[in-house]
Protein backbone atom coordinates (compact mmCIF):
# COMPACT_ATOMS: atom_id res chain seq x y z
CA UNK A 1 0.00 0.00 0.00
CA UNK A 2 1.41 3.39 -0.99
CA UNK A 3 1.79 5.96 1.74
CA UNK A 4 -0.36 9.05 1.47
CA UNK A 5 0.83 12.60 1.93
CA UNK A 6 -0.67 14.43 4.91
CA UNK A 7 -3.12 16.30 2.67
CA UNK A 8 -4.20 13.33 0.56
CA UNK A 9 -7.53 11.74 1.43
CA UNK A 10 -7.87 7.97 1.69
CA UNK A 11 -10.89 6.23 0.18
CA UNK A 12 -12.18 5.25 3.63
CA UNK A 13 -11.99 8.83 4.92
CA UNK A 14 -13.53 10.20 1.71
CA UNK A 15 -16.51 7.85 2.15
CA UNK A 16 -17.19 9.59 5.49
CA UNK A 17 -16.58 13.13 4.21
CA UNK A 18 -18.43 13.01 0.88
CA UNK A 19 -22.00 12.90 2.30
CA UNK A 20 -21.29 16.07 4.32
CA UNK A 21 -20.25 18.19 1.32
CA UNK A 22 -22.98 20.69 0.42
CA UNK A 23 -24.52 20.49 -3.05
CA UNK A 24 -23.94 23.45 -5.37
CA UNK A 25 -26.68 26.05 -4.98
CA UNK A 26 -28.68 27.06 -8.02
CA UNK A 27 -30.92 30.08 -8.19
CA UNK A 28 -34.34 28.85 -9.28
CA UNK A 29 -35.38 32.20 -10.75
CA UNK A 30 -32.32 32.34 -13.00
CA UNK A 31 -32.44 30.75 -16.41
CA UNK A 32 -29.19 28.99 -17.19
CA UNK A 33 -28.30 28.91 -20.89
CA UNK A 34 -25.18 26.85 -21.16
CA UNK A 35 -24.40 25.16 -24.39
CA UNK A 36 -23.92 21.40 -24.15
CA UNK A 37 -20.25 20.71 -23.52
CA UNK A 38 -19.45 24.42 -23.14
CA UNK A 39 -17.40 25.92 -20.34
CA UNK A 40 -15.08 24.36 -17.87
CA UNK A 41 -16.04 21.21 -16.04
CA UNK A 42 -16.59 21.71 -12.30
CA UNK A 43 -13.76 20.68 -10.00
CA UNK A 44 -14.30 17.33 -8.29
CA UNK A 45 -15.15 17.85 -4.59
CA UNK A 46 -12.41 15.42 -3.53
CA UNK A 47 -9.79 17.50 -5.34
CA UNK A 48 -11.12 20.66 -3.67
CA UNK A 49 -11.07 19.00 -0.24
CA UNK A 50 -7.49 17.80 -0.75
CA UNK A 51 -6.47 21.32 -1.80
CA UNK A 52 -8.02 22.77 1.36
CA UNK A 53 -6.17 20.18 3.44
CA UNK A 54 -2.96 21.08 1.59
CA UNK A 55 -3.36 24.73 2.60
CA UNK A 56 -4.11 23.75 6.20
CA UNK A 57 -1.20 21.31 6.47
CA UNK A 58 1.49 23.36 4.71
CA UNK A 59 0.37 26.84 5.74
CA UNK A 60 0.83 28.16 2.21
CA UNK A 61 -1.23 30.99 0.77
CA UNK A 62 -4.20 30.21 -1.45
CA UNK A 63 -2.43 31.61 -4.50
CA UNK A 64 0.57 29.33 -3.82
CA UNK A 65 -1.41 26.12 -4.37
CA UNK A 66 0.20 23.95 -7.06
CA UNK A 67 -2.03 24.42 -10.12
CA UNK A 68 -0.86 21.17 -11.68
CA UNK A 69 -2.18 19.17 -8.73
CA UNK A 70 -5.20 21.13 -7.47
CA UNK A 71 -6.32 23.42 -10.29
CA UNK A 72 -7.20 27.07 -9.91
CA UNK A 73 -6.39 28.47 -6.45
CA UNK A 74 -9.17 31.06 -6.67
CA UNK A 75 -11.71 28.33 -7.51
CA UNK A 76 -10.53 26.29 -4.51
CA UNK A 77 -10.87 29.36 -2.28
CA UNK A 78 -14.37 30.02 -3.64
CA UNK A 79 -15.38 26.45 -2.78
CA UNK A 80 -13.81 26.84 0.67
CA UNK A 81 -15.81 30.01 1.38
CA UNK A 82 -19.05 28.46 0.10
CA UNK A 83 -18.53 25.30 2.16
CA UNK A 84 -17.68 27.34 5.23
CA UNK A 85 -20.87 29.39 4.92
CA UNK A 86 -22.89 26.19 4.42
CA UNK A 87 -21.53 24.77 7.70
CA UNK A 88 -19.56 21.92 6.15
CA UNK A 89 -16.54 22.23 8.45
CA UNK A 90 -18.69 22.39 11.60
CA UNK A 91 -20.53 19.26 10.45
CA UNK A 92 -17.20 17.55 9.72
CA UNK A 93 -15.90 18.50 13.18
CA UNK A 94 -19.05 17.19 14.87
CA UNK A 95 -18.92 13.93 12.91
CA UNK A 96 -15.29 13.48 13.89
CA UNK A 97 -16.06 14.13 17.56
CA UNK A 98 -18.97 11.67 17.49
CA UNK A 99 -16.80 8.97 15.90
CA UNK A 100 -13.99 9.54 18.39
CA UNK A 101 -16.49 9.47 21.26
CA UNK A 102 -17.70 6.05 20.04
CA UNK A 103 -14.15 4.72 19.67
CA UNK A 104 -12.37 6.10 22.74
CA UNK A 105 -14.94 8.02 24.72
CA UNK A 106 -14.67 11.72 25.55
CA UNK A 107 -14.81 12.86 29.17
CA UNK A 108 -17.43 15.56 28.54
CA UNK A 109 -17.65 16.54 32.22
CA UNK A 110 -14.05 17.72 32.43
CA UNK A 111 -12.27 19.56 29.65
CA UNK A 112 -9.22 21.80 29.66
CA UNK A 113 -7.54 24.01 27.12
CA UNK A 114 -4.15 25.63 27.20
CA UNK A 115 -2.25 27.92 24.91
CA UNK A 116 0.58 30.40 24.72
CA UNK A 117 0.71 33.50 22.56
CA UNK A 118 4.17 34.91 23.27
CA UNK A 119 7.43 35.04 21.41
CA UNK A 120 9.78 32.17 22.03
CA UNK A 121 12.34 33.45 24.56
CA UNK A 122 15.27 31.43 23.19
CA UNK A 123 14.51 31.89 19.52
CA UNK A 124 16.81 34.89 19.03
CA UNK A 125 19.77 33.07 20.58
CA UNK A 126 19.16 30.06 18.35
CA UNK A 127 18.86 31.91 15.04
CA UNK A 128 21.07 34.95 15.67
CA UNK A 129 20.41 38.55 14.75
CA UNK A 130 18.29 39.55 11.81
CA UNK A 131 20.56 39.86 8.75
CA UNK A 132 18.64 42.88 7.48
CA UNK A 133 19.55 44.94 10.57
CA UNK A 134 23.27 45.17 9.85
CA UNK A 135 23.47 48.82 8.76
CA UNK A 136 21.76 50.56 11.66
CA UNK A 137 23.48 53.46 13.40
CA UNK A 138 22.96 52.06 16.88
CA UNK A 139 24.99 48.98 16.00
CA UNK A 140 27.86 50.76 14.24
CA UNK A 141 31.16 51.20 16.01
CA UNK A 142 31.87 54.69 17.29
CA UNK A 143 34.51 56.78 15.48
CA UNK A 144 38.16 56.62 16.49
CA UNK A 145 37.99 59.69 18.76
CA UNK A 146 35.02 58.28 20.62
CA UNK A 147 32.89 61.29 19.69
CA UNK A 148 29.85 61.06 17.46
CA UNK A 149 30.06 62.58 14.01
CA UNK A 150 29.62 66.32 13.76
CA UNK A 151 30.42 69.02 11.21
CA UNK A 152 33.98 70.30 11.09
CA UNK A 153 32.81 73.96 11.26
CA UNK A 154 30.97 75.01 14.41
CA UNK A 155 28.76 77.52 12.65
CA UNK A 156 28.44 79.05 9.27
CA UNK A 157 30.25 82.35 8.74
CA UNK A 158 27.91 84.60 6.79
CA UNK A 159 29.86 87.85 6.66
CA UNK A 160 28.20 91.27 6.55
CA UNK A 161 24.69 91.42 5.17
CA UNK A 162 24.12 93.49 2.06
Amino acid sequence: MATLQSWEVSDAFWAKVEPLIPAPERVLAKRYRRKPGGGRKPMPPRQVFEAILYVLRTGCQWKALPKERFGSPSAVHTHFMRWMQAGFFVALWRAGLAEYDEMEGIAWRWQSIDGAMIKAPLARDAVGPNPTDRGKKRQQASPAGGRPWGPAVDRRHRGPST
